[in-house]
This record gives C-alpha cells, structure tokens and sequence, in this order.
C-alpha cells in the first residue's frame, strides 16, 4: 500500500473513531474527556479549542472527500460553538463550558479565538455559510481591538471576560505566565491564513504578512532555527526550551501562510527559512523514526516522551522539506515518522491514537484519547496533507 493509501485508511479510521465514541447523544455536543480505554468522564468541562478542531477537522475532511457523513459531524460541532461558546455580552469564546454548554471558564484566550476562526473558515469553505464566515470575521477583529499589541507588534495571550488584563495568562500548567508567545502566534497566523482563503480582505492581508515577520524577526532564532517559545511585551526572550514539534509544525504552516496571500518575494525567502527549521527539528528525531518532545540546552535534559502530535506535525513538515527541495532523505524522514506512528501510538483495539509513549514504549499513563487538548486536528491534518500534496505531484 502506498503513502498516500495508507493516509486516506488513516483518515477514515481517526474520524470513524471520534463519530463513533465522541458525540454526546444526551447534551448535545461531544464528550470532554475519554481515557486511553475509551471511558467517558460524563462531567468532564468541553473545551473551545477541542470543539474548534473537531469542527476543521471534519469540515476539511469533507472539503477532501466531499463525504456527507464528515459535514454531518462539522455542522454538529459548528452549532455546538455558535450556540455555547460565543461569549454574546462581551465577545471572543469561552475558553470551557460545563457538560451542559453553560460557560464554565469564561477567561478569554487568543489561541482559542484562533482555532475558532481557523474551525469556521474550514466550514464555510465547505458550506458557504454566511453567518459562519460573519462569526469567525467577528472574531478576527475581536482579536484585532482586544489582542493586538499596537506599540510592540504581536499578540497578547490573555485576558478576563471582559478583557481586562489577568495576573495568570498561560495557556496550560506546563507554559511560562509571559504576555506573548510562539505558539500564540503561530496559531493565529494559521488562523488569518485560513480566514484570508475565504475573505481575501487587505487588512487581513497586511496582518499576515506581519505575523511572518514576528516569526522570522523575533521567534525563530538566526543562528540555531529552532522557536524560541516566550516573550515580554517588548519581545526579549523569556524561554531557551526547544520544542521539536513546534519547530516542526512552524516549518510548513508559516510558508502556507505566506503563499496564500500570494506574496511571492516573502514567500521565496520563507521556503529557504522552512527548509532550515526542519534541519533544527531534524535534531529531536531519535533512531526509531519518532520525535522527542523537548530539550533544555542549559541543563541539556531532554523530555524524553513521544507524543503524538510532534509526529503528526513530523510527517508534514518533512514532506514539505522534501517538496521544497527534492532530498529524498527528508521523504524519509516523514515515513519514518509514519512507521513510528504505526508501531507505537496507534491503538488497534480500540482505536486512535494514544497521547504518546516514554523512551521503553510504554504508553503514557492518565492521559487523554479526547480532551481538553487530545483533538483529531493534528493526526487527520497530517493524513490530509500528505494526501493533497502526492496528488499535487501526480
């Protein structure tokens, strides 16, 4: 079986998976939480990002196979997020809300305004609907009044309901409490890209084309390649941890961006700067095919854990190098990120991926198979990349 045959199985079974376990036939809405051995928390809070990446995953997967039942499943995420998580008073998303879509955390975190946006742009590409498009409009320039930093550039992580500042702006337990952050912006630049193949407006454009800025001014590093991860409101560096994924993830999606608003000097030179990132990722790689987690070069401690959305993310950045270039030793890489994905992290019994595995393969304990982070966007994104892209070669 092909590369490419094996992604379109992989994309049929991860889906299969999350219509199958994820829907709440009770609530409305999709579950919170299921563990490694599929055991719903019925409780359990549902998450913005969570919901916004069921919705693209499901709307991108129709926009591939033009399948009925995947738009089924997109437009059962998009009324769950229109009806639950648009903050209507104050506007932005709930970052969660209870088991029965009453707003639980009501902070207002840009990365979950970004992946709504990126969730509804996918929709509307699928369906045309225009009350979708307004609503991830709405919440691009929700972003614009209230995120934006209009003296340093960039955007801020955080804020109260009611945007006001907060003493705690982290996106997770494991992050730095700083203003800014690359994974902050890298999504919203994913985001503006997805919402700019829909609605090609100027501004937009303009702030796209900042975004790429930041990354190749302030984020990715002029002499190693990997992202540095956090800033103060100034951009000076707060974080020396290396993040193989993001690295990875960076590599691909920042010359998307730059080719979907067409600029093709900015994006010649962003191709050269992609190429250079998944060398820097190239690093984490270990001699089983999977990608580390992190690295701390001042102690040189490395994270040694496999989680499943570096390979995801591994898998396409690579590719993208080997497009780029025409090194076989980068196709190589990303099938060896499959095979690792093959042998390690699918769950054949009971399917999808597992949260990731320790340095002896062992499956890593207390995690999620659905979450508040454990999404099917990353491991459906890497199936539908390398699906379009060896098409886009034939």
């Amino acid at each position: 079986m092909t590369y490419q045959q094996e992604m379109r199985r992989e994309l049929e079974d991860i889906l299969l998976y999350w219509m199958t376990h994820a829907p709440d036939l009770v609530n409305g809405g999709f579950y919170g939480s299921i563990s490694n051995n599929n055991q719903v928390a019925l409780q359990a809070p549902r998450g913005a990002v969570l919901n916004s990446r069921i919705l693209w995953s499901f709307s991108a997967a129709f926009n591939l196979t033009l399948d009925d039942k995947y738009l089924r499943t997109a437009a059962r995420a998009y009324g769950y997020i229109r009806d639950h998580f648009i903050d209507q008073t104050y506007g932005g998303v709930y970052w969660t809300v209870d088991c029965l879509g009453r707003p639980l955390d009501e902070k207002k975190q840009i990365y979950a305004l970004a992946f709504t946006i990126y969730g509804l742009s996918e929709y509307h590409l699928a369906t045309g609907d225009d009350t979708a498009m307004a609503l991830a409009i709405n919440l691009y320039e929700v972003i614009m009044s209230k995120g934006f930093d209009p003296v340093h550039g960039g955007y801020l992580e955080a804020f109260t309901r009611d945007w006001q500042e907060m003493p705690d702006v982290r996106l997770s337990n494991k992050d730095a409490n700083e203003s800014k952050s690359m994974n902050t912006h890298l999504h919203v630049l994913e985001a503006f890209a997805s919402l700019y193949r829909v609605w090609p407006n100027a501004d937009l454009r303009k702030n796209i084309t900042e975004l790429v800025g930041y990354f190749l001014d302030h984020i990715i590093d002029p002499v190693s390649y990997h992202l540095h991860l956090f800033f103060d409101d100034q951009w000076n560096r707060r974080s020396d941890t290396i993040s193989y994924g993001h690295d990875i993830e960076a590599a691909w999606l920042i010359q998307e961006a730059a080719g979907i608003i067409g600029d093709e000097e900015l994006l010649t030179k962003v191709k050269a700067v992609s190429v250079k990132i998944a060398d820097a990722a190239a690093a984490g790689l270990d001699t089983d095919g999977g990608l580390w987690y992190e690295f701390e070069p001042a102690s040189g401690q490395r994270v040694t854990e496999k989680h499943w959305w570096p390979q995801a993310e591994a898998m396409v950045g690579f590719f993208n190098a080997f497009q780029l270039t025409g090194d076989e030793s980068y196709l190589q890489k990303s099938l060896r990120s499959w095979s690792f994905v093959k042998n390690h992290l699918r769950d054949l019994a009971d399917g999808e991926w597992y949260w990731g595995v320790d340095e002896n393969y062992r499956v890593m304990p207390g995690q999620d198979k659905v979450g508040l982070w454990k999404c099917p966007y990353h491991n459906s994104r890497a199936c539908i990349e390398v699906i379009r892209r060896i098409s886009n070669q034939l």
